[in-house]
Order: structure tokens, then sequence, then C-alpha cells
């Protein structure tokens, strides 16, 4: 058997060891657009921290694991797929055969469409290209300005502050994290970051960009001009679908994909931030862009792949951050449904909240933030679609015992069936 991957993510190389293990005959290639060795993104801003070295962003740090795996790796970039011929035309010039495919392209930053975007000084943060332009910029005490305080801007803005640099986060939003985040948790998040000496604008558009002098001028709607030594970039990424088009690989928001991570096209996958599978919490099929979604995505895809048959029960939106110390987290939908109901513990000067939501009796989504004893619990909660029966009504008026509620309706449960 001949696999093809393109991408050299987590997605793809989970794929690729997960192929090799199954199936200890199979060809296997693993195509990706860098020179790096394969690396993760998320470990980028614990590189401009400080905390790790270049070496520390590796997936993999055995000097031949691919090799010794017998995974062939080519530097290279998808330009179009022969979904009859079984090839995949890389830019270069390139044709590389396959039997069973994967498609594990991953994103790319988004830019918003303002003046002067493309000046020198402006960086996003999503290669390790990019990491070593802002570590040669961001020195300490210098004025650095962070477009975005979504998840990977907050990422960002840890090792930003981390630096020592004069930093100041610009956000559209009326609230940090606002896609896991409602207004009492992002309002906390922008005090803190506040409090430990970081400039925070919500609800703030920079209208255009200009060259200062040395510096860069930036306009805000509504406000004065700042100036910053540099600009970073965290405004959102998209999936990478252009080399797609009119290749009969249906797409949406990203490359559609059924509960064993198989396109429309017999033999042809998707993972990771390109595919867009089965929600756990709606049923529907969404784009879940967080690095534990695309491993299972690449372990589900490859079993699949060697003929394996293995359901992927559907991705659970999760997100925990730390942001200058403050930990928060959000599971499922977390911002309630459509008559559900919500119980809530407030403590804004102790920085501590805690959220549940609800679907009758079952716990379908959730905030923390300050806590980090319930994280556990409430992912489990969630995942089983426990139904806690009287214990719903205990949480609405103390959420804080959801332990005790998932402890003793687990005991419950296994002695019914027992």
């Amino acid at each position: 058997m001949n696999y093809l991957i393109l991408g050299a993510g987590p997605a793809g190389v989970i794929a690729a060891e997960t192929l090799r293990r199954v199936d200890p005959e199979g060809a296997i290639t693993l195509v990706g657009d860098e020179s790096e060795p394969p690396y993760s993104r998320m470990a980028l801003p614990y590189l401009l921290a400080g905390k790790i070295d270049e070496k520390g962003t590796h997936l993999r740090h055995g000097a031949d694991h691919y090799e010794a795996l017998s995974i062939r790796r080519v530097e290279g970039r998808a330009a179009a797929i022969d979904v009859k011929g079984r090839t995949v035309a890389l830019e270069g010039g390139e044709s590389l055969p396959f039997d069973r495919l994967l498609i594990a392209t991953g994103a790319h930053p988004v830019r918003p469409p303002i003046p002067g975007m493309d000046l020198e000084g402006v960086e996003n943060c999503w290669t390790l290209a990019d990491a070593r332009r802002i570590a040669a910029q961001a020195k300490s005490g210098s004025r650095v300005v962070l477009m975005g305080a979504g998840f990977i801007g907050c990422i960002v803005l840890e090792a930003l502050a981390a630096r020592g640099v004069a930093l100041t986060v610009i956000e559209m939003a009326d609230r940090m994290v606002p896609r896991m985040m409602d207004e009492t948790g992002g309002e906390m998040i922008k005090r803190w970051c506040e409090n430990k000496g970081v400039r925070v604008l919500t609800s703030t558009r920079i209208s255009a960009i200009e060259k200062k002098g040395d510096a860069l001028a930036l306009a805000l709607d509504g406000g004065a001009a700042i100036e910053a030594d540099l600009v970073v970039c965290a405004t959102g990424v998209a999936p990478n679908l252009g080399f797609l088009d009119g290749g009969g690989i249906e797409t949406d928001a990203g490359i559609l994909v059924d509960h064993y991570l198989e396109t429309g096209v017999p033999g042809i996958h998707a993972a990771g931030d390109v595919a867009q599978g089965p929600d756990f919490s709606t049923g529907g099929r969404a784009v879940h862009a967080i690095q534990p979604t695309a491993s299972e995505h690449g372990r589900i895809a490859a079993l699949n792949m060697a003929g394996r048959r293995t359901r992927y029960r559907g991705s659970l939106t999760m997100n925990v951050l730390n942001t200058l110390g403050l930990i928060s987290s959000s599971f499922g939908l977390w911002d309630g449904i459509e008559d559900g109901e919500a119980a809530r513990a407030v403590d804004r000067a102790g920085f501590k909240y805690l959220r549940l939501d609800f679907d009758g009796d079952v716990v379908v989504g959730a905030l923390a933030l300050g806590l980090t004893q319930h994280v556990g619990v409430i992912r489990g909660l969630i995942q089983t679609k426990l139904r806690l029966g009287p214990w719903k009504d205990v949480l609405m008026q103390d959420p804080y015992r959801v332990m005790d509620a998932y402890l003793e309706r687990t005991q419950r449960r296994a002695t019914a069936v027992g």
C-alpha cells in the first residue's frame, strides 16, 4: 500500500507513525512545506519566552526518527490533486502517486485588510521563521502592539510579556478571548492583564499602519494614534484549501469528512485544522483548530486508511489557557443553548469564575477561570453525557459541588450496571 500524507504537523506526523505501526510493509511519504524538521506551532510562544530552544519545538527529537520508521520525508507544497489518477502535483512540478491519501495541510494566518499590514515590522507568529524575526525585534523595553486577543493571541501575549516589552493588546471584540469566554470571564482576564502591566484595548480597531521614522504609527478608529517598534498580528487563521479548487473534494469551512475522517472520495481522508469533521456537542461538522483534535484526527484517519475501520466520536471544543498566570478553560457549548440553564459562581476580586451550562440535567458546556481542580470532572461530565438527576438543582445553587455530583452519579450508574 502506498500512503501519502500532505502536511507535517501533529496530524500528519501521528498519522505516519500510526500507519507504520499497523502496516509495517506499506510505503509512507510525509510532505511538509518547510525545510525545518516537523514542529509544533503551539510551541513557538515557549520558544519566544525563552523556555525552550528551537529543538524543543520539534515534534520528535531523535535525529533519525523518521528514517528509522521508513517514513520518507519530502519538502514541497501541494498544487493539485488528481483524484482519478491518484496523484498529487507539487508546486515544484514533482508528482507523487498514492493509494491512500491524507490531507493534513493545516491552516495559515489571516491578516485584516488594513493599509500598512505589509510593512516591515508587522509580523505573524506562525512559523519558526516568524518566531526568529520577532525574537530579533522584541527586546526588553521595546514598544510592541499585539493585534488580536483570541486564544492564539493570548498565548503570544504571554511570550511577549516574558521578553520584557512594553506591550499593548488591541482586540476588535468587546472582550478578550471572545470565542472561549463570556463577558464575565473576558473582563476578568483583561483586568488581570492590566494589573500585570499590559495595556489592553478592547472594542478597538486599527484603521491603518504607517511608517514614522524608525517606528510604526497605528491609527485607531475613534482614538489617538499609537506608536510601536513591532506589531505582531494574531487575528485568526483559515484552512489551507486553495489547491483543492475544482479537484472534486467537497469543502465548506474546511474539507468535509465523515465519522471515519474520509472525504466523499474513497481513499482520501483529511485531518487537523483543514478538516471539517464531526462535532461531539452539536452532531454537525466543524473545524476545531486545536492540537488535541489534530492529533486524534491523525490517529483515527490512519487506522481507517490502513483498513482498521475506526469510528471517530466527534471532537469536543476545548481550550485551556494560561494568561500571565491566570488559568482559564472552556468546554463544549460553553455559551449555552437555547432554552438551557446556566449555573454561575463569580468571585471578581479573587479572579475566580465557574459556569456550567445545562441541557435538561446534562452538562453540555462549561467555563472555568482561576480554577483547575474541576477541569477533568467537567470534561468527563460533558463527554459521558451523564444525567445528574437531583444533583442538577444542587449545582444550580452551588456549581462548585460538581465533583460531588460526578462521583455520586458515576457510582450510582456503576452500581446499576453491575
